[in-house]
């Protein structure tokens, strides 16, 4: 099934044009964003073999941890050659590890760039002075410790992510846009939130033009609410932004940037992905979390994490849900989808299933998150 192009906004002529950051070329002007727990070696490999991906970026790392070398954060920085250009995110607040972390990382040729965490609203993370609290310091020294995360890797490219501001009497992402271009940095991704919204409310298209319009010359990605061409489309019009970084809606269609890149080119995303696509795409990122994490149980256990908005997404009975969230064999996984594995859709099932299975996010009080 193709969408009717009647129904759908014209693509920006501009978007056809080739966009780098610093010196890395992209395939494409959509990136898939970085994803706590999400976007490993197993999810991101998976989703670059669908097509139309610009730049992937790992999950956010501890830069202290990739300085002591713990064992744990370097199985997130397992990578591998065919997802390249691969950005890898680190958060902290201590410039010499930070520091020292990028150029770690790019010694050793894990990272084709580094990416700075400046969005994340974890209370873990904001605590320790990481995160969207390095958005509150305008005193220099915020911008002195993304300096010197550039010089230790220069020539190869830095860039940043973060919210629009603390909260709404603080949004400082135009003053630190400007100051972070003027220090070498050579991208920005916004997510069009202040760090007091959460994940909640709707994203300030205006206040990531302000981050657009602050800066000369180096691109600026939005992010947030993107599932749609109709939310690309809008995106593009109402920030300007050079391209778009795109996390949840990429968990729950994964076929997104392929999308999105055909619409930009044709004017017409394509068909979407079918149901038996979807169920391959479910069974291949499983088996490869099972080589990620060594071990069958390992693996398993990690596909628990997502199995929730995959059975979501396919519609599967409640009973096949409750199994796979407590799934511990891949024998045990082809049992469950045998029944479906004909490719033959649930009553009523459409592909816009996929879209309404939106990714569970912190709730509550943010102070607790």
């Amino acid at each position: 099934m193709t969408n009717a192009t009647a129904e759908l906004p014209p693509p920006p002529s501009f978007y056809r044009e080739p966009l780098s950051v610093g010196s890395v070329a992209l395939a494409s002007r959509f990136n898939l964003a970085p994803l706590a727990g999400y976007t490993n070696l197993p999810f991101r490999l998976s989703v670059r073999e669908l097509g139309g991906v610009g730049l992937c970026t790992t999950d956010l790392i501890n830069a202290r941890a990739i300085v002591d070398g713990i064992q744990k954060t370097m199985l997130l920085l397992a990578h591998d050659h065919a997802e390249r250009p691969l950005f890898v995110q680190i958060f902290g607040s201590k410039a010499h590890e930070m520091a020292g972390a990028a150029k770690w990382l790019v010694e050793n040729r894990i990272a084709d760039g580094i990416d700075i965490n400046m969005g994340c609203p974890v209370r873990k993370v904001v605590k320790t002075g990481g995160g969207s609290s390095l958005m509150c310091d305008t005193t220099g020294a915020t911008v002195g410790l993304v300096s010197q995360v550039v010089e230790a890797v220069r020539p190869v490219p830095v860039s940043v992510k973060m919210r629009l501001g603390w909260d709404d009497d603080n949004l400082s992402a135009p003053y630190f846009a400007r100051e972070f271009e003027k220090a070498g940095v050579a991208a920005l991704t916004i997510h069009g939130r202040t760090r007091e919204q959460g994940f909640a409310g709707g994203v300030n298209h205006e206040g990531i033009r302000r981050v657009v319009e602050a800066v000369e010359k180096i691109p600026v990605f939005g992010n947030g609410d993107v599932r749609s061409v109709q939310d690309a489309a809008r995106m593009i019009t109402e920030t300007g932004c050079h391209g778009i970084a795109i996390g949840r809606g990429a968990l729950a269609n994964p076929w997104v940037f392929r999308q999105f890149d055909a619409w930009v080119r044709t004017g017409d995303p394509g068909p979407r992905a079918t149901y038996a696509e979807r169920l391959a795409f479910m069974r291949l990122h499983l088996k490869r979390l099972v080589d990620w994490r060594g071990s069958e149980r390992n693996g398993c256990v990690h596909f628990r994490k997502v199995a929730t908005w995959y059975t979501k997404a396919l519609r599967f009975p409640k009973k096949v849900q409750q199994r796979l969230v407590m799934l511990s064999t891949l024998a045990e996984f082809e049992e469950l989808i045998a029944p479906f594995s004909g490719g033959h859709a649930p009553d009523g099932w459409t592909e816009y299933d996929a879209q309404q299975a939106h990714i569970a996010v912190p709730a509550g009080p943010i102070a607790h998150w």
